[in-house]
């Protein structure tokens, strides 16, 4: 049968976890959908399960057959992007089965390696997208599959590269993406204190900062986000994640496939106002829409 991991991502009883997404999904408005791919965050529910539905609700799961989730690495350093050794994630609501048919097709590139289950275990970015998986395919559980990448520490070279290799799968529509990233992490425990006095107090600077960063993603140009990254060095710790989907839409702009891009909310774990706060900022998410 293989191995089986145990996250389940669990704050609370599976019935209470299923109350909690879906009254964060019902406050949340279909519009944009159906997304062809989402960035939302992975911080703790109680920092941004409200802002991660607004992503989440643009999920069509009658057209969805298969979800990538790539989420960045956390706690192993990564040059390369890792397959997890299991075949089914476990979740309080239901089991996901991992897309095996789709893993040896990604085995055979040559360019990925297999995280060990104690490394699959411990990383959050992927796990805290499975409960809200489930729930937003849970009118068709048994329709689809799921493929999950933990996404290295890669250079451009190396994102362009995995961007290209997925951009095939990225052009099914049958397929979602989910980009797993948090955005700035303020403060002096995450070693980053950029403070532009002129927009007021320090979580209006984050806000901009942010901002700024999100209207690049927007314009779908992987080298744009890459130089912003290099001026402002800004925490978004699913940058390698967001850096490889850029790319996949770069080589699905090459052969005449247009998209399109928008944030749907934003949020921030707190509000830091002093050189001794630190924020976790959740950000929101969306859809990538074919025209």
């Amino acid at each position: 049968m293989g191995q089986h991991s145990e996250k389940d991502s669990r704050p609370a009883a599976g019935s209470q976890l299923n109350a909690q997404l879906e009254g964060w999904l019902s406050q949340a408005q279909s519009t944009a959908g159906p997304a062809r791919a989402i960035i939302a965050p992975h911080a703790g529910y109680t920092y941004c399960g409200a802002c991660a539905a607004h992503a989440y609700k643009q999920v069509d799961p009658s057209i969805t057959r298969r979800v990538f989730i790539l989420g960045p690495s956390h706690h192993v350093p990564l040059s390369r992007c890792a397959l997890s050794p299991a075949e089914v994630y476990r979740t309080p609501l239901y089991d996901l089965r991992i897309d095996q048919k789709v893993y040896a097709d990604l085995w055979k590139t040559g360019m990925f390696e297999r995280m060990s289950l104690q490394t699959d275990e411990d990383e959050h970015s992927i796990e805290m997208h499975l409960p809200y998986t489930a729930k937003a395919m849970e009118s068709h559980k048994d329709e689809f599959s799921i493929v999950p990448v933990l996404v290295g520490a890669l250079s451009e070279s190396k994102e362009q590269e995995y961007g290209k290799l997925l951009s095939k799968y990225l052009a099914d529509p049958s397929n979602l993406f989910i980009i797993s990233s948090d955005f700035c992490h303020w403060g002096q425990r995450f070693r980053y204190t950029y403070y532009d006095e002129s927009q007021g107090e320090i979580y209006r600077s984050i806000e901009h900062l942010d901002k700024m960063g999100m209207g690049i993603i927007e314009q779908l140009d992987p080298i744009s986000f890459s130089n912003y990254l290099k001026k402002y060095h800004n925490t978004i710790c699913g940058r390698h994640p967001i850096g490889v989907l850029l790319n996949a839409v770069a080589e699905l702009k090459k052969n005449g496939v247009d998209m399109n891009f928008s944030f749907l909310n934003y949020a921030q774990s707190s509000q830091c106002r002093n050189w001794s706060d630190s924020s976790g900022v959740s950000m929101k998410q969306i859809p990538l829409l074919t025209l």
